[in-house]
């Protein structure tokens, strides 16, 4: 489908630091929804943000249920995950068991007192405060030879007009993040490289459902505002693009990557 996109957002919403933990909240008790249909991440992800290195030390700040966890123990890094959810780190510790650790805690408070090698957040860093967190990051890398700070993105890709629309159903937060404005970790990083990639996960009708029912505006929402999102979201999938039950969707997204070092 063609046709142009109106009033793309280029940044997520600015958000105080209240408005955030409640919003991210939502996800304390979705864990194994959210792991059995949101994104993984491409294979290049991992070796790029760690620039290379065979073996690192890393913690991974808003750990999540390990979608990207998965990567980095399967690259060989010795993983510590952060998470403040309960849920989603149980599902974790089943789902990759090769993990070094886990801890209750954020980005901007890991608890961690020893030092690692590097820092990485994928989908999770426009939920901490950018400076607190920055902070946090440089504090546990100190003694790190060469620290990195690696921040990674999965977003619906709402440049395909379609797409953008489904967004804006799912209430997704159709953004097309730009690169300096996410990425933003306070005076103690710099910006090293970005990378961006376009692919397709691939979902039946069924699991798109699914994937709305893990964002936290439906997470958060009244059986009213659930059912209208829903009813919507059936009439946009299988009326207007005539998707069939069952039938299988290519949905595009777009990788964003962003390594930072320090300043």
């Amino acid at each position: 489908m063609t046709g142009q996109v109106p009033n793309l957002p280029q940044r997520g919403p600015n958000l105080a630091g209240a408005k955030r933990a409640l919003i991210g909240s939502a996800w304390a008790g979705s864990g194994a929804d959210y792991d059995a249909v949101r994104p993984t991440y491409p294979q290049w992800c991992v070796p790029w943000l760690l620039d290379g290195s065979a073996t690192r030390r890393v913690v991974e700040v808003g750990a999540g249920t390990g979608l990207f966890t998965r990567d980095l123990v399967a690259s060989g890094h010795r993983v510590i995950a952060v998470e403040p959810s309960v849920s989603m780190l149980e599902v974790l510790r089943k789902q990759v068991p090769g993990v070094e650790h886990t801890l209750i805690g954020t980005g901007e408070s890991t608890g961690l007192e020893e030092t690692v090698d590097a820092v990485v957040a994928a989908q999770a860093w426009h939920w901490v405060d950018p400076i607190e967190a920055g902070a946090e990051a440089a504090r546990i890398t100190q003694a790190a030879s060469d620290p990195v700070l690696g921040l990674v993105w999965n977003q619906l890709d709402v440049q395909v007009p379609w797409v953008h629309r489904l967004a804006r159903i799912m209430h997704a937060g159709d953004v097309h993040r730009d690169a300096q404005a996410a990425a933003q970790a306070g005076p103690l990083w710099r910006i090293e490289a970005v990378r961006e990639d376009r692919w397709v996960q691939r979902l039946s009708v069924e699991q798109v459902f699914e994937l709305t029912r893990t964002r936290a505006y439906w997470l958060r929402a009244n059986q009213k505002t659930r059912q209208r999102v829903e009813d919507n979201l059936r009439w946009y999938l299988h009326e207007h693009l005539g998707f069939e039950p069952g039938e299988r969707i290519e949905l595009p997204y777009r990788t964003l990557a962003v390594r930072n070092t320090r300043t």
